[in-house]
């Protein structure tokens, strides 16, 4: 296996960290606490580290486990997310964005409300890019749960978007 160093390996996981315990916990500071709990615990196994097969795994892993925790014990309070830049065109008018903006914080909030299984998955899967096998040995499921439950999370999103656009709040 290879030699895992700490400050090339596991140090420019941190964001990755941060967004996967944000995403649970729903709290900017708590998320942070969770990141440097997490940096210690891997800290702590680093003789270890090299036997493993994916050492990020193991780090979101451990990050998962420690926000679960921590959101059990405690009520998250919702945290803006940072609007992804998109492309808009150029000739939108002030009540086109108006409207984008809108529907983003719409979806943002459906995101919150998610129960957070579908939000873990939808969280490593759309916006950190991680591949189905790489979920499933993340979030301990099979690759057949994670699918569900992208699918799932994708659908009850989509559903209370359109309920929410065709009738309102």
């Amino acid at each position: 296996m290879k030699k895992v160093d700490f400050r090339t390996d596991i140090l420019p996981l941190k964001n990755k960290l941060y967004r996967l315990a944000l995403r649970i916990t729903l709290d900017s500071a708590e998320a942070e606490d969770i990141v440097q709990e997490t940096m210690i615990r891997v800290w702590n196994k680093r003789d270890t580290l090299s036997e493993l097969d994916s050492v990020e795994a193991f780090c979101l892993t451990v990050c998962r486990n420690l926000a679960i925790d921590r959101h059990d014990k405690k009520e998250a309070q919702n945290v803006e997310l940072q609007e992804e830049l998109h492309d808009r065109p150029d000739h939108s008018t002030p009540l086109d964005d108006l409207v984008q903006d809108e529907r983003m914080q719409i979806v943002k909030q459906l995101f919150d409300q998610l129960p957070v299984n579908y939000r873990e998955v939808m969280q490593l899967r759309d916006i950190e890019g991680k591949t189905y096998k790489e979920i499933s040995t993340i979030l301990g499921m099979t690759e057949e749960q994670v699918k569900v439950n992208l699918f799932r999370a994708r659908q009850r999103i989509r559903d209370k978007f359109k309920e929410i656009e065709n009738y309102g709040l």
